[in-house]
């Protein structure tokens, strides 16, 4: 066969492929969060619930939904995807880990609004991918209703999110469905490198910890009494020119702030 004719057939190939992405109708799944979680700073866990209603957009029928549990990516020091892309990378810092510094989804549960239990299973690969079976096929435009109590070890700091002491970056740190596109379900592990994928949705995020800590979160935030905390807060280091690194004991009050936001990726 002649160089051309390789040619023609590979273009032709390509357009085929592309044409066939062009027919596909364009979707967006609809996704809407509504969690409640309590900070333990002293084991450095967070435990709670998420409320989730998934739509299905898409014309397909779904029998399950890929999860990501981030959080998973840091309980092995060998055997996840960002374990392995740190060692190729030369980056020994998490595979030195000491034991109280890994993170991970201790306990977690798929269930329905009835309390019906949901089977799913971990990816052979990546253990912060789990596939959660459906009772029955999610057909287009059904919505799906999912109560998720879970909870954390926030592993420390070793990517983006995590904690140093008791400073926290909660970044990918709650269950999060994988997005279903016109090219299917994208289960990706967590990785140092590169950007997240995620659905566009609605959240409502009710965080409980002690009285004294100083919060930035996405989104609106909806507690009075925390607004007028800030305030006094951004009075009293206005002419401040020293700060201390120390970290003030914590407050054995606690208080419990709430947080909205539209069509936002992540929280």
């Amino acid at each position: 066969m002649s160089i051309d004719k390789i040619l023609i057939i590979s273009f032709f190939n390509i357009c085929s492929t592309v044409v066939f992405a062009q027919n596909k109708p364009y979707f967006q799944q609809a996704v809407t969060y509504t969690i409640n979680i309590e900070l333990n700073d002293r084991q450095h866990r967070i435990k709670g619930s998420l409320d989730l209603e998934y739509v299905n957009h898409s014309t397909d029928e779904l029998p399950f939904i890929w999860f990501h549990l981030w959080t998973n990516a840091f309980s092995d020091r060998n055997n996840t995807a960002f374990a392995r892309e740190q060692l190729r990378k030369g980056n020994t810092k998490f595979y030195f880990a000491a034991d109280s510094e890994i993170g991970k989804y201790c306990d977690i549960k798929f269930r329905l609004p009835n309390g019906d239990s949901l089977q799913w299973q971990p990816s052979p690969s990546s253990p912060d991918m789990v596939k959660v079976w459906l009772q029955k096929p999610l057909r287009p435009e059904e919505k799906l209703q999912l109560n998720i109590p879970f909870e954390t070890q926030i592993p420390r700091t070793f990517s983006r999110g995590g904690h140093d002491g008791q400073s926290y970056q909660m970044t990918q740190w709650y269950p999060k469905p994988a997005v279903y596109d016109a090219q299917g379900w994208h289960a990706m592990p967590y990785l140092d490198q590169g950007e997240f994928y995620a659905e566009f949705g609605s959240f409502d995020v009710s965080i409980t910890l002690p009285a004294n800590y100083v919060v930035g979160a996405t989104g609106d935030l909806q507690t009075e009494s925390e607004k007028a905390f800030l305030e006094n807060k951004a009075l009293a280091t206005k002419d401040l020119k020293i700060f201390s690194d120390a970290f003030p004991p914590s407050d054995q009050r606690q208080k419990t702030l709430r947080y909205t936001a539209q069509n936002v990726h992540d929280f």
